[in-house]
């Protein structure tokens, strides 16, 4: 895949914004550091090479240089302080002087003749000895090796092997094998015959540092043997016009490749939330809302379609709904309309159940990042304990805001009609036969009472009155216990399907957005691998 530099530091941004607090302090900082470094190289003098000269002590760094430049310019700066300052050698360098302010270096040489035809806007930089002993040589050494655009590892035949040099030094920079030159100085001090032998073995100590394609030349600054060849390949290096860009990818990939992975993302983003929901709703108190509502119900119902003798009694007991503080019976015009206002009065969560919705959102969390490295499980277990708190009070709202099945029957008023009637009918009948016994008292002749079938009209209208009473009373109970039984099935499923949203939005949004979070910085990782 062909990526260009600037998708990957846009990689590098996703990473450093994704990856906050997921990824260890110092590889974040490193990612800032990286981020500025490249922002402030490309735009400083980007038509200039910088190449760095880095050895060891006793390498012949400094030699090397005067042999490059035709001239002993570190010598005739015997005032510059080497112990902690580096120096440039530039060819029309006047323009670049941005350049070395943001480099660090003060001490500049100007020449007039490059040292390759191709290298008129070169920097060559001597650097102080990387393993000296001073701290602050080491500290420029190891802060300019992170900024020059391409490198030139200065080594000699007694210390090339250095474990030290290469653990170090080199192989941190094993990705950077386009941007590198491996030097072995002071040739003239071994045989000829065995020159080829060390350069083959320093080839292989490179390889093992990650760096099997790095340019090798054996030169010797005294003799000025190797020169002209180290000379043009510099020049290769000051020629190529992505070098500085190449030197900042080979950056990225070096850094992207000590970051670890979030581990194996979920292939649903949607994590299944129905065992969830349940058990919220079942702690938010949606049987206990479901079974006010149905209770409510049947006795309205009751109240309503029962034997007006006894019915009344129906209206001393509580509503249950009314109790609950919710449906329209519980909200009259003092408390207002608004849920977000006029709360429920369901009792607050228990310590039991407190425990059951930090154990069921603690258990989804657990799940959903089932898979990540413990950095990333980590993040999400503190967004959900983020949500627990926030819960009760979204779930007695959502339940609040929630309509309730809870208007009465169109069946109520047929089945009310006709007790009255019938309460009414046993009423006459009653007040027929006491007139009856009544009037000769004082009097006045009874009433004739008519006969059906030998029963006495006035009998039969209380009989029949009184047994219709109690028979729509029994037959509105069975009816009303049906349509209750539905309403609590109704309540429950909106009620359930509120807690559902409010479970989607508080607990699984924080947890999703975790897991893209996750997923965008694995994306971004492989650009920035690539």
């Amino acid at each position: 895949m062909n990526v260009t530099l600037d998708a990957r530091l846009d990689a590098l941004r996703t990473l450093l914004d994704a990856g906050n607090s997921r990824i260890p302090v110092e590889t974040a900082a490193e990612l800032d550091a990286l981020l500025g470094r490249a922002g402030a190289r490309r735009s400083l003098s980007p038509d200039f090479t910088v190449v760095g000269v880095f050895g060891a002590t006793g390498s012949g760094k400094s030699s090397l240089v005067n042999a490059l430049v035709g001239a002993e310019v570190a010598r005739t700066h015997v005032r510059r302080p080497t112990t902690s300052q580096a120096m440039s050698v530039g060819w029309n360098a006047d323009s670049a002087a941005d350049l070395l302010d943001w480099l660090g270096v003060r001490e500049r040489v100007v020449r007039q003749d490059p040292i390759d035809p191709r290298a008129h806007k070169l920097l060559l930089l001597d650097l102080p000895d990387f393993d000296s002993v001073e701290v602050a040589n080491r500290d420029v050494a190891q802060r300019l090796a992170a900024q020059v655009d391409a490198l030139v590892w200065v080594v000699d035949p007694q210390k090339y092997a250095d474990e030290v040099l290469h653990v170090q030094f080199i192989a941190p920079h094993a990705r950077h094998g386009a941007v590198t030159l491996v030097v072995l100085n002071q040739v003239d001090l071994l045989p000829e015959s065995q020159v080829a032998g060390v350069v083959e073995s320093l080839r292989g100590i490179l390889a093992n540092d990650g760096l099997g394609r790095a340019t090798v030349l054996p030169v010797s600054a005294r003799t000025g043997a190797g020169i002209p060849q180290l000379r043009s390949a510099i020049g290769d290096l000051a020629a190529a016009g992505e070098l500085r860009d190449a030197r900042l990818t080979a950056d990225v990939s070096t850094l992207a490749a000590a970051i670890p992975e979030p581990g194996v993302l979920p292939r649903r983003t949607d994590v299944p939330l129905d065992r969830l929901s349940r058990e919220l709703a079942d702690a938010a108190g949606v049987p206990v809302v479901a079974s006010a509502v149905a209770g409510s119900y049947r006795k309205r119902s009751q109240q309503a379609t029962g034997w007006p003798v006894v019915s009344w009694l129906a209206r001393f007991r509580v509503d249950p709904l009314r109790r609950l503080g919710l449906g329209p019976l519980a909200r009259g015009s003092d408390r207002g309309s608004d849920p977000a206002l006029h709360r429920t009065s369901l009792p607050a969560l228990s310590a039991g159940g407190r425990a059951a919705v930090s154990m069921s959102v603690r258990g989804f969390a657990d799940a959903a990042g089932d898979g990540l490295t413990e950095s990333w499980r980590a993040g999400i277990r503190s967004v959900a304990d983020g949500t627990i708190a926030a819960l009760p009070d979204e779930l007695d709202l959502a339940i609040a805001r929630t309509t309730l099945p809870a208007k009465g029957s169109w069946w109520w008023a047929i089945f009310a009609v006709i007790q009255w009637v019938a309460l009414l009918a046993a009423l006459t009948g009653a007040g027929w036969l006491l007139a009856n016994a009544l009037l000769p008292r004082i009097g006045l002749p009874a009433f004739e009472v008519p006969t059906v079938e030998g029963w006495a009209v006035p009998t039969l209208l209380i009989v029949a009155g009184v047994l219709l009473g109690i028979l729509l009373g029994v037959l509105g109970s069975v009816i009303g216990a049906a349509v209750a039984a539905s309403r609590r099935r109704r309540a429950r499923k909106v009620l359930t399907a509120a807690v559902r949203e409010v479970t989607q939005r508080v607990v699984v949004g924080p947890i999703a957005a975790e897991l893209d979070r996750a997923r965008q910085f694995t994306a971004a990782l492989r650009v920035a691998r690539s």
